[in-house]
């Protein structure tokens, strides 16, 4: 079976320069790059409600700031979403990744289950640690994150996460932690509604397990809520998720420490930029972690299959970009490409990621090395051409990476790019090339109607009724 994602990574709608030295940038002021991302966030509510109706399975954004160079600008990709759930039924909607160790955990966890809610369940959440450094010192240091100290952001990353679960299974919750305490321990709270509540049976939960009773605290003045020594232990967050027992759980992986991380919590991968030859590997990886760990599940469903299972929601996605050019303009339509594509590359190359491009075979790369388009495209990683050209490269990754059924990625968006030439290769791809691959993988999957319809009923509910 298959399944085909749009990838929004918030590039610039500004034309693609390159400066005296060779560098890929925005050819804009900053007034004017400012514009650009008011216009690509519109894009991307645009596109998040045209993939579904040109019926694609998921729309995915990832979380970049700061970033006056063009290359990527998504924020906040769940409330873009939110704007997206509610024009929306069916399509899932992904982070890759909301870099869960810039945000206060439960104040995330909040935000992603009020998103699956208002969607009606459709949240794939993506989880990520964060790479660059103007990102991490300015976000995440309130939270005990920093890029300059791997191990101390691996550590906060995988505490951000547990407390996020908590909030969504459990009725009630206290985590003590090296960078989280939820509550405080110092919290003062003498509510008398909190005390009636959880003196009722049917609270489920014992006044005992929520507050330390304590006296009046003299030293303090104000109300009797502060002015006293008892104090909270224990926390409920509402609300909690649609989905059982939280939506699944993605992380984009590069490293095999990463990915068998991944493979043994439980999450889902997400691989971009990969040669096929490389992908296989990193697939290969991840499942013999996962088969060692004994197929880790939310759902406790045992194995999965190789590549992506359908059914079960499991296994590794991966991207690619995507432009299929029309007869008569493909050298125009390429050499645009080329230059969206560096500019990506421009700013992502300097982090390492030239270094994800190489084959198996090949040394790794010098960072210094410029990532050029011919360089993408000839390790197909970016598979532009005619109709044919692009179905045949899309069924050649999925039968090199051993795909059981097949999962990923369309990455159209690129950087100087206006949102209506986008769009027109969204719908090219999905009137052209998507029926024959859904054919050639066994057909395409079918996502049930969930959404939210009118005065808040569920389309479910409301087809219920009717």
């Amino acid at each position: 079976m298959l399944e085909i994602g749009v990838f929004h990574n918030g590039a610039s709608t500004l034309p693609v320069t390159l400066t005296k030295d060779g560098v890929a940038v925005n050819d804009g002021s900053l007034k004017e790059v400012h514009r650009a991302a008011q216009e690509t966030l519109v894009n991307q509510v645009r596109q998040g409600i045209l993939a579904e109706r040109l019926g694609f399975q998921s729309f995915w954004l990832t979380e970049h700031h700061f970033q006056p160079e063009g290359a990527e600008m998504s924020p906040n990709p769940l409330m873009t979403q939110m704007a997206i759930a509610t024009h929306t039924k069916k399509i899932r909607l992904g982070q890759c990744a909301n870099i869960v160790v810039w945000h206060h955990p439960v104040r995330l966890a909040e935000q992603v289950a009020l998103l699956d809610v208002i969607s009606g369940g459709r949240v794939e959440c993506g989880v990520g640690r964060g790479y660059q450094p103007r990102e991490n010192e300015t976000l995440g240091r309130p939270y005990g994150s920093t890029i300059q100290d791997q191990e101390r952001n691996r550590k906060a990353f995988e505490e951000v996460i547990a407390v996020m679960k908590k909030c969504w299974t459990e009725d009630s919750f206290s985590h003590h932690g090296e960078n989280f305490s939820v509550p405080p321990t110092y919290t003062k709270w003498n509510h008398k509604q909190t005390l009636a509540y959880f003196g009722m049976e049917k609270a489920g939960r014992a006044l005992e397990d929520v507050v330390a009773i304590g006296e009046p605290d003299m030293y303090s003045a104000g109300n009797p809520v502060q002015a006293t020594t008892t104090t909270l232990k224990e926390l409920q967050v509402f609300p909690q998720p649609v989905q059982k027992p939280h939506p699944q759980l993605w992380e984009p992986v590069t490293s095999s420490r990463s990915i068998k991380w991944a493979a043994e919590k439980g999450l889902n991968g997400v691989m971009i930029v990969e040669p096929n030859d490389r992908l296989r590997k990193n697939i290969d990886i991840y499942y013999e972690a996962a088969e060692k760990a004994g197929w880790p599940d939310m759902h406790g469903r045992g194995r999965f299959k190789y590549g992506w299972d359908a059914a079960k929601r499991r296994g590794i996605m991966t991207s690619r970009y995507i432009h299929i050019t029309t007869p008569g303009k493909e050298k125009q339509a390429l050499e645009r490409a080329a230059r969206a594509m560096e500019l990506q590359f421009d700013y992502s190359g300097p982090f390492g990621f030239g270094a994800v491009v190489a084959r198996l075979n090949e040394p790794m790369f010098d960072l210094n090395k410029r990532v050029t388009a011919d360089m993408l495209r000839e390790r197909e990683i970016a598979i532009q051409g005619s109709k044919q050209f692009v179905i045949d490269k899309i069924m050649k990754m999925k039968t090199e990476c051993g795909y059981e059924d097949f999962s990923f990625l369309a990455w159209f968006e690129l950087g100087g790019f206006e949102g209506r030439e986008i769009e027109d290769q969204m719908q090219l791809f999905a009137e052209e090339v998507m029926p024959v691959i859904a054919r050639e993988c066994g057909g395409k999957v079918e996502l049930p109607s969930v959404g939210i319809d009118y005065v808040g009923a569920p389309a479910a509910q409301r087809a219920a009724a009717e």
